[in-house]
């Protein structure tokens, strides 16, 4: 579990209400933004800390770790895992890696939030030998169990200790023949595709589980985790809730009262200020995502003679 204390991180007393860690986290994003010169890994932890603390339930979950090291690990006992030094071997639930995947989308797909199809390599199970690999018999070496026992010391001070078979790495079974379809892995790699509908606003790092996308792996699938990458579109870009046009003006838009731009849910006629100053971004209330602002970042651009 990462050490740092998120409500350090984030400025505000551990019992501050989610209202004021939201306000934190907001001023803190806008302060420390890549994009506006603050620093990425400054604001990576600010993002880590309100992902868990912004979230009523992460919240409680972390609160109740930092309180007991050992909340929901085995029922909360913090004596079972001791179980395992002095002898004891417990069964643990299979588990599978989640597949992590990269998904791009747009600033515009992002405000619409627009229906995306996924394509992905996925690992099935082998229709040949079922996911098995091949047909397999008892491990000789573990007798099947999957474990071996070593004994250290001597006399009244010795102790039997519980170890992964070396032979069969704890699986308890060897290969008899492999599969010649899978030669053994019991998986096959095949393109997936899959279409899911993005929510309005979703924004860069945020992540999607699909339950039971992912590869297969020891008998069971694992989880398909999405993570998403914000890409400029059409002169837009996105800053959290906040939209970015940036506007392309030549002399003869200079001359003009008002030019026009493609905001995602309709045309505007923007009016140009009488104090044109590039440096300083026009901003159009509540045109953003989720309540926030649309900002036009103002460029000339014309050839001379």
């Amino acid at each position: 579990m990462n050490q740092d204390n998120f409500y350090s991180i984030l400025g505000v007393n551990e019992n501050a209400t989610q209202d004021e860690i939201k306000k934190a986290y907001r001023k803190l994003a806008v302060e420390h933004h890549p994009d506006k010169g603050g620093s990425e890994e400054t604001f990576k932890k600010i993002s880590e800390a309100y992902d868990t603390v912004g979230d009523e339930k992460k919240r409680t979950e972390y609160d109740n770790k930092r309180k007991n090291p050992f909340f929901g690990q085995n029922g909360g006992n913090p004596f079972q895992d001791f179980g395992d030094i002095f002898g004891g071997f417990a069964q643990r639930k299979r588990t599978v890696p989640d597949k992590v995947i990269e998904l791009d989308v747009t600033v515009l797909e992002s405000f619409n939030g627009a229906d995306k199809v996924i394509n992905y390599s996925r690992n099935h199970a082998c229709n040949t030998c079922n996911g098995k690999g091949g047909d397999k018999t008892k491990c000789g070496a573990c007798n099947g169990q999957g474990f071996t026992q070593v004994t250290m010391g001597t006399g009244f001070f010795a102790q039997v200790f519980r170890q992964p078979c070396a032979t069969c790495r704890g699986e308890g079974e060897l290969y008899k023949t492999k599969c010649g379809t899978c030669h053994g892995s019991g998986t096959k790699s095949e393109t997936e595709s899959m279409k899911i509908k993005l929510p309005h606003g979703v924004d860069e790092g945020q992540f999607f589980k699909m339950q039971g996308k992912g590869d297969f792996s020891n008998g069971i699938y694992g989880n398909l985790i999405i993570k998403i990458k914000i890409v400029p579109e059409n002169n837009f870009e996105k800053n959290m809730n906040d939209l970015i046009y940036n506007a392309y003006l030549n002399l003869d838009d200079l001359k003009k009262d008002t030019f026009e731009i493609p905001h995602p849910v309709g045309k505007m006629n923007i009016k140009l200020p009488n104090d044109f100053d590039t440096s300083k971004p026009l901003r159009v209330k509540s045109k953003g995502f989720n309540g926030g602002d649309l900002f036009i970042k103002l460029h000339v651009k014309f050839k001379r003679g």
